[in-house]
């Protein structure tokens, strides 16, 4: 697993999106302009909502962003994301990922593999 300041962009003009892992294994995707204030407020109980009661959380995953609507954007779709796509992003598993979004190679259908 990445150490956390692999994961933490330190551009100041950079909107953050950002994933954690929770302590029940639960993942949580959200942006921010300051993610190290953001993660330490997480951690410490401050956010309220879904990681308040799923501490300690870790940091397994952020990029980086020029603008809120592009970060705000990347966030509502890995929200929208499967428990298994979202791994394959945190894992830096393009092909999976590719495959996962119906990019890949095909997996075949009852209309192109009747012989």
């Amino acid at each position: 697993m990445p150490q956390i300041n692999e994961l933490i962009h330190t551009d100041p003009m950079s909107l953050h999106v950002y994933n954690l892992q929770c302590a029940d294994g639960s993942y949580y995707t959200g942006h921010t302009e300051d993610l190290e204030a953001r993660l330490a407020a997480h951690q410490s109980g401050a956010v309220s909502g879904y990681t308040r009661s799923r501490r300690p959380v870790t940091l397994v995953f952020s990029d980086s962003f020029a603008t809120r609507i592009e970060a705000l954007e990347r966030e509502r779709q890995i929200k929208r994301w499967s428990r298994i796509k979202k791994k394959a992003l945190i894992d830096g598993d393009w092909a999976l990922l590719r495959d996962l979004s119906g990019q890949g190679p095909s997996i075949g259908s009852p209309r192109t593999d009747v012989g």
